[in-house]
């Protein structure tokens, strides 16, 4: 996720003495080089390469919808497409935002995007989230409907979530099905979640890798799901599709109070219960 429920790092690249209140600031997508868009490209090009095999229809759909493919996106045009298709937004920030901050913009329907991109030394990881993963890896699926209320209803929950100290459980559900969702299609484990579409490595082990342990979606055993920053993820989640996440919404305060209160289960751990997607 961007970051939004920890305390936020020093050293980041992003000008957080230029923003607003609200952490926004001008993309500035005039400042972009030549050099950014050929690395934007470079990115594209190679992800791309994957999405007919291992990415959710809808992602394919929403990204084919923004038109990505020439360089680092214009923040204006995506928006005026993202409003037309679910109402949604993207703002530009210097990284990664507090807890309040990111669950105001979402409730509000407006995705916070990084400006800065990474290095062409930095292809393969970076320690924060940038441009690319932020735009290519999320916003794509922002313009599926279900997705969509399930995003500003989560952006809703933090403020609850904040009040009964919760807000661990709460990115776990971030992680999880944000960043590191799966969907079955057809009969088939395809992946949706940004941090897994915005990695090639990533890509191919969420959805084929013998390593990885794919479990029904189940948000109390989500909300109770550790996770592992840095490496490869050992356990995902599928969904039958989008409307499942918003509708377990309806049911989370309560699940976040259990959540808060049980002992986690570790990244990669079984736990009773578990169910099996492949």
């Amino acid at each position: 996720m961007e970051g939004s429920l920890c305390d936020l790092p020093t050293g980041l690249r992003g000008d957080y003495a230029a923003a607003g209140a609200d952490f926004t600031l001008p993309q500035g997508w005039a400042t972009y080089t030549s050099a950014d868009h050929a690395t934007w490209r470079t990115l594209y090009a190679r992800q791309a390469a994957l999405l007919p095999r291992h990415a959710a229809a809808a992602f394919r759909e929403g990204l084919a919808r923004l038109d990505f493919t020439t360089g680092v996106p214009d923040f204006a045009a995506a928006s005026t497409r993202l409003r037309a298709a679910t109402g949604w937004s993207l703002v530009a920030v210097p990284g990664l935002l507090p807890d309040d901050a990111f669950f105001a913009h979402l409730a509000a329907r407006r995705f916070p995007a990084t400006r800065w991109i990474r290095r062409p030394e930095e292809l393969d990881y970076i320690v924060e989230p940038d441009i690319f993963h932020d735009a290519f890896g999320h916003v794509p699926l922002l313009t599926q409907p279900d997705f969509a209320r399930f995003l500003e209803a989560y952006g809703r929950l933090g403020e609850t979530a904040a009040r009964i100290g919760a807000l661990k459980p709460l990115a776990r559900l971030y992680w999880h099905m944000v960043e590191f969702g799966l969907v079955r299609e057809g009969g088939a484990i395809r992946a949706y979640g940004a941090g897994i579409l915005s990695s090639s490595a990533e890509t191919l082990h969420a959805t084929e890798g013998t390593a990885a342990r794919r479990l029904r979606f189940d948000a109390r055993r989500v909300l109770r799901s550790d996770y592992c920053i840095d490496h490869l993820q050992p356990t995902y989640f599928v969904i039958d599709d989008y409307a499942e996440l918003f509708g377990a919404m309806r049911g989370l305060p309560a699940l976040l109070a259990e959540a808060r209160d049980a002992e986690p289960i570790p990244p990669g751990a079984a736990a009773p219960g578990d169910h099996h997607s492949s």
